[in-house]
């Protein structure tokens, strides 16, 4: 079978949805049976149109100009939808959203003639502290819901996401839950390697965009409150500016160290040192949290935030293969690393049971073969 992904973009513009998507494409394109092709729009900015291989996988990028609200400004990817169902001639079509361009696939005669699978990601966060944001999703939610009622299949990344999601009450039905996956990774860097951490004590990563949602405010105020911890903090966004600002009024910047973007090597190089991992966001904008899965891949126990509604209480198990505290609680995460700071054996066994977990659940191999499952399922039914 032949499927052609829309998606919104794509690595190495950073993302957990842009990570997630060209893995499972990747890992899609190793089966004998499935012929895969991507079709995304370059970083912002990116005035030219290309077409490259990626992992056994054709991908497409349309130039993109900018974004309005998130939203990519490209005006060439109809015309490139338009090629690509011409050219590759997909048996189906696998949108992942949110991701305005995929309203595309609704006014194409083409598209409409073919079965689609969408991927649910996450709703538009109408928690947002931005109020035009909220009032664009009046324009957005009619092609958000018209793109749910002609998809065949809808992939929710959790069961706690999809209970919680208003906009995928009325499709539950034919909503199918597959947890999102990753593989391997990068080998493990050699004992020798020098701390990537600013001084000594509990080494405590934190990895994402550098967005309000995220929460590092909170981290940053609990870190204040654990002195032993050195924090790593991996990632750039419009938020750095205020979190640098925060460490210092704080009296806790020599033991921040904000790395900004890393390379691969050096981001498994962070998870191989790590002690500690936390992800502190505070909205549901957080719907899985893939960096959770990196960690518990590294071995690394994590302390996450208790998002009511989002995928992560479903991926980190509450002493089990973690801590879970509440979102927006600075007192209650720095109680947790300062809990894991004095008990190394718990941290062993989270770590290690974490690690199991993502073998058992969280691969990238189960994350494909479910995927194709449902391929499957669609065209047998269409």
């Amino acid at each position: 079978m032949r499927v052609l992904h829309i998606g919104k973009f794509f690595p190495p513009y950073p993302g957990g949805i842009e990570r997630s998507s060209a893995a499972l494409t990747a890992s899609l394109a190793t089966h004998a049976t499935t012929d895969v092709a991507m079709l995304a729009h370059a970083a912002p900015g990116t005035h030219r149109s290309c077409t490259l291989q990626a992992d056994g996988v054709q991908v497409t990028l349309a130039a993109c100009h900018g974004q309005l609200l998130y939203a990519p400004v490209s005006p060439t990817f109809p015309l490139l939808l338009a090629r690509s169902l011409r050219t590759f001639e997909p048996d189906l079509l696998h949108l992942h959203v949110p991701n305005t361009s995929a309203f595309w696939a609704l006014l194409s005669p083409a598209a409409r003639k073919l079965p689609w699978v969408v991927h649910w990601h996450s709703d538009i966060p109408l928690d947002s502290k931005h109020r035009l944001l909220r009032w664009a999703y009046r324009v957005y939610r009619p092609w958000e819901q018209a793109l749910l009622r002609r998809a065949h299949a809808v992939i929710a990344t959790s069961q706690q996401y999809l209970d919680a999601s208003a906009a995928l009450a009325p499709w539950r039905e034919k909503v199918r839950v597959i947890p999102l996956g990753i593989g391997p990774g990068e080998p493990p860097v050699s004992p020798g390697t020098p701390s990537l951490w600013p001084g000594t004590g509990l080494r405590v990563l934190a990895v994402g965009r550098l967005s309000y949602y995220k929460g590092f405010d909170v981290l940053l105020h609990a870190l204040a409150d654990a002195p032993q911890a050195q924090l790593l903090l991996i990632g750039s966004g419009e938020c750095e500016s205020a979190l640098r600002g925060l460490a210092k009024r704080l009296g806790i910047a020599d033991r921040v160290r904000f790395a900004g973007h890393v390379d691969d090597a050096a981001l498994a190089q962070a998870y191989a040192q790590a002690q500690v991992f936390c992800l502190t966001s505070i909205e549901r904008a957080e719907a899985f949290g893939i960096v959770l899965l990196e960690a518990m891949r590294a071995g690394v126990p994590v302390i996450a935030s208790d998002i009511p509604g989002s995928g992560v209480t479903h991926v980190v198990r509450d002493g089990e293969t973690g801590l879970l505290v509440p979102p927006r609680d600075p007192l209650a995460l720095a109680q947790a690393l300062r809990r894991l700071d004095a008990d190394v054996e718990l941290r062993a066994r989270l770590g290690q049971q974490g690690q199991q977990r993502w073998r058992e659940e969280f691969t990238l191999d189960k994350n494909a073969q479910r995927t194709a499952q449902v391929y499957r399922e669609v065209l047998h039914a269409s």
